[in-house]
């Protein structure tokens, strides 16, 4: 079989991977988890670098990520800011993602913002396992010219998986799918894009409060502009580490740095990022309970 059909089966035998430890879950889904303070963690629950972790925020609790990418040898660079906010409970959550950048050329400028909506769906203590899948809409506010948006609303759907493994390790996966009816390249040419990706997260728990990550990621996106269509896609390793500072307020600040490496149709291709992350009660009921 051609290796273009069998890179697209991808993302569709990790989402079956999804709904399969959904269903393997004892039962226990769509629960109010109330997890132990962070200070009393045996691992940092937060997010991955380039994978999604399948935790809604706590109660009460909110989450500031922000994350700086620059590839080796450019002058592009991205930046992206996102706040996490339960509503009412860790059943649901919303957050926004607004991307800053600058592409090989041009100035610096705004990309398309983020708007997402996460809903528990597994949240099994016991097993350790986490299913929580997001929607999110993709509002046109970079600059297409500038290599920094798509010109148009966009829809993106994704399903993080999150399975505890031991008492050593946590592993995530993601699948996602993206879709642009009607995305404006940088010469102004518009046509559909669609975009599948598959996303899998190793974390090694080396200690409480240091954590040590391996991920790979494949994207492939396919465009539809004036009756032809053109294929591309990437893949990444990256590996790093996470570090976590925990107060008794129950702020938990935890920074990271990676080095993603392109390999495959990405080989050449070297990257680094860092990651910081603030997380802290914001309710009186919320700050009582870290105490």
């Amino acid at each position: 079989m051609p290796i273009r059909p069998v890179c697209r089966l991808v993302p569709f035998a990790a989402l079956a991977l999804a709904i399969a430890l959904a269903l393997d879950t004892g039962g226990v889904r769509a629960q109010p988890v109330a997890r132990p303070n962070p200070r009393d963690l045996p691992h940092i629950e937060d997010n991955s670098f380039l994978a999604e972790e399948a935790f809604n925020q706590d109660a009460g609790v909110v989450q500031h990520i922000s994350q700086f990418t620059q590839a080796r040898g450019s002058r592009a660079w991205q930046f992206t800011f996102t706040q996490e906010w339960p509503v009412g409970g860790v059943l649901h959550q919303l957050s926004y993602t607004l991307p800053l950048g600058r592409g090989d050329t041009g100035s610096p400028g705004t990309g398309d913002l983020m708007l997402n909506y996460r809903y528990q769906l597994v949240a099994n203590e016991r097993g350790g396992s986490f299913v929580a899948p997001r929607v999110s809409v993709s509002v046109p506010t970079g600059d297409p010219k500038r290599g920094l948006g798509t010109g148009t609303t966009g829809v993106q759907v994704v399903v993080p998986v999150s399975q505890q493994l031991g008492e050593a390790f946590i592993t995530h996966v993601d699948a996602g799918y993206t879709y642009f009816g009607a995305a404006r390249d940088a010469a102004g040419v518009r046509g559909s894009l669609a975009i599948v990706n598959v996303t899998h997260s190793l974390v090694w728990l080396a200690r409480p409060r240091f954590n040590v990550l391996i991920e790979t990621v494949w994207t492939g996106a396919k465009r539809r502009s004036r009756g032809a269509s053109s294929w591309d896609a990437t893949l990444l390793l990256n590996p790093g580490v996470r570090w976590a500072y925990n107060f008794a307020s129950g702020m938990q600040i935890v920074p990271g740095i990676s080095f993603p490496v392109g390999v495959g149709p990405s080989a050449g291709e070297k990257q680094i990022l860092l990651y910081f992350s603030v997380e802290h009660p914001f309710t009186r009921a919320a700050r009582a309970a870290a105490k």
